[in-house]
């Protein structure tokens, strides 16, 4: 057995998943996620694609501070909020 290598890839922003417990991605078309400091200041907001996908643009990876996600239908009802820790590129929303 070789050298052991860690991942060479990274996520450039943070990504946002959105699956049932299956694993599977809901369809999340007009559905969007909010990245709030925890003071509640917002930081940015993303628009989920049809499979479960949203992408912070303006968000670095890894993160460096603690973020509060949150998500919403396209009619603006939140349905999760999730307080995330610093140091990640990605979080997956399940149920």
């Amino acid at each position: 057995m070789g050298k052991k290598f860690g991942p060479t890839q990274t996520l450039r922003r943070l990504t946002i998943l959105w699956v049932d417990n299956a694993g599977v991605p809901f369809v999340t078309s007009g559905f969007f996620c909010e990245a709030r400091t925890l003071n509640g200041t917002r930081l940015a907001t993303a628009r989920f694609d049809a499979f479960g996908t949203a992408v912070f643009r303006t968000i670095g990876t890894p993160t460096t501070r603690t973020l509060v996600l949150r998500t919403f239908d396209a009619d603006g009802v939140i349905f999760r909020t999730r307080t995330v820790r610093s140091g990640i590129s990605a979080f997956v929303f399940i149920g």
